[in-house]
């Protein structure tokens, strides 16, 4: 039987409102399969005890950031890491709707619950990755930028609490709101105005801390243009940031771990995928 937990990240209590209102909407035959997410959740799997590594990955499902694929991009994935002893934590992150702080604070809030809880569910505090598909991947690559370490005051003691994931895996990611964006991505995160396109760029973002990052990408991507992981890929290694940038000859665009994209079509490589994910893991943890 599958250990999978769910809950709520901010108990009702978000600290930025999307404006968005009205039920979430559920539809398993769509690409997007949830829209109109207002409330953020973790659905948090966890491996067998015998082959627990002590590891976990936060998962940002894409979807341009109106709603998630949250099943090929994030229970699948959740439950293949498990298989190598990681712990999968599915980020269902609210909708932006133009409030462009508001998946940034949902994973940022995610690396500090999974930290302050650490022990609790059987991990290592230090062994917290990110991983994102497609806009998701813009998130995780937000996340490895512009994270901060909060103070948090208590009676007993002075807690510090890192929002830094110790690594990310970006799969074709969307990273630039400027050259390359992906314009319906760009727009839901920052509205008609399209303020701070620097800021949420994150080639512009990386800093010599930045976590190291493994890169997935096929070269006939037709929806976010294998550029932008490019330009990631060289800000990271200005910084002399550990990264690999693995481009794939084929494979489109929303290809998930079970070798199939968002068309429907075959991903021929995702058994080499699974290999690079594999050892990028044991390599960083």
């Amino acid at each position: 039987m599958k250990n999978v937990k769910r809950l709520s990240l901010w108990n009702g209590n978000p600290p930025t409102n999307s404006g968005l209102s009205g039920n979430e909407i559920l539809n398993p035959e769509a690409i997007l399969e949830l829209t109109n997410v207002t409330e953020a959740e973790l659905i948090i799997y966890s491996p067998d005890d015998a082959i627990n590594t002590g590891a976990a990955v936060i998962i940002c499902p894409g979807g341009a950031y109106a709603g998630l694929a949250i099943t090929t991009q994030g229970y699948d994935f959740a439950e293949w890491l498990n298989t190598i002893g990681i712990t999968g934590i599915v980020l269902k992150y609210r909708m932006p709707n133009g409030n462009k702080e508001i998946p940034l604070d949902d994973v940022q809030e995610s690396i500090r619950y999974i930290r302050k809880n650490a022990k609790k569910l059987k991990l290592n505090e230090n062994k917290i990755g990110v991983a994102g598909f497609s806009a998701g991947g813009h998130l995780a690559a937000l996340s490895a930028t512009l994270f901060s370490k909060e103070s948090k005051e208590s009676e007993e003691l002075k807690e510090e609490i890192s929002t830094r994931p110790d690594f990310s895996i970006l799969f074709y990611p969307v990273i630039s709101m400027g050259l390359h964006t992906q314009k319906d991505t760009c727009q839901n995160l920052l509205g008609e105005k399209l303020s701070a396109i620097e800021r949420y760029s994150c080639e512009t973002q990386v800093r010599p801390d930045t976590p190291p990052a493994l890169i997935l990408v096929s070269d006939d991507d037709t929806i976010v243009s294998p550029l932008n992981s490019i330009r990631y890929y060289e800000a990271l290694k200005q910084h002399h940031i550990p990264a690999e940038l693995h481009v794939f000859p084929q494979g489109d665009h929303a290809w998930g771990i079970k070798g199939l994209n968002m068309f429907g079509k075959k991903f021929e490589y995702i058994e080499q995928a699974k290999d690079l994910i594999l050892n990028w893991i044991r390599n960083h943890c």
